[in-house]
């Protein structure tokens, strides 16, 4: 939905056989590929793509593999393609951690992480290259040689689920032709701009993941 609303265009879920319905009920906007079929080829004339959401670490390391062979396309990477291995494989990804997660690649703790948020973006950088979206209060992007720093966004933006908008807007913004650094500075405004759009209208206490595409949408025609 966050690629759907950031205007992506065609926006396609590569999925086990079984999910596919249900995703097609949820989101019948968006296309399915059979990942187990051909779920490589189906993004191999991808202009952007989105891995690691609901994916075991070991199975995204090989699908991220797979990819780097057959597909030209830039990558974000969250959730369970957030791995060590993973990042070192992707070569200039994009790659979305929370600070629990960031802790998990850099060895360290979420509090020092947190302490210096500067410092762990830049070294998630250094370690892994491409363009690090430190995610939580004011989210940090960086690409090892420009830092941005975000001011929109409230705690509801918090939840489950918020994060794999924001990738997927992220996605979006690389569809449409932005360089990395600058799809994800963007995507990390917008979505915090309507985070900030939904907490007016409702609260930052009821905010939650699938109240954020059309407040996207409705940001993006401002």
């Amino acid at each position: 939905q966050g690629a759907i609303r950031g205007g992506a265009g065609l926006v396609t879920g590569v999925l086990p056989r079984s999910l596919m319905t249900p995703f097609t009920v949820a989101v019948p906007a968006a296309t399915t590929a059979d990942r187990d079929a051909d779920g490589i080829g189906a993004c191999a004339s991808a202009d952007a793509i989105v891995c690691g959401p609901g994916l075991p670490p070991d199975e995204a390391h090989r699908l991220v593999r797979a990819l780097r062979i057959a597909a030209d396309a830039p990558l974000v990477l969250d959730a369970g393609a957030l791995d060590v291995s993973t990042l070192l494989d992707a070569h200039a990804a994009i790659s979305t951690p929370h600070p629990g997660e960031a802790a998990r690649l850099l060895d360290s703790t979420s509090a020092d992480v947190q302490a210096d948020r500067d410092g762990a973006v830049r070294e998630l950088v250094r370690r892994f290259g491409g363009t690090c979206v430190l995610k939580g209060a004011n989210t940090l992007v960086c690409d090892g040689e420009r830092l941005y720093e975000n001011r929109t966004g409230n705690c509801g933006l918090a939840t489950g689920g918020t994060g794999d908008v924001l990738s997927g807007l992220i996605g979006a913004f690389l569809a449409r032709g932005m360089e990395p650094f600058d799809a994800a500075c963007a995507a990390v405004h917008v979505h915090g701009a309507a985070g900030d759009l939904v907490a007016e209208r409702l609260s930052p206490d009821g905010l939650c993941a699938t109240d954020l595409p059309l407040a996207i949408a409705e940001v993006l025609g401002r």
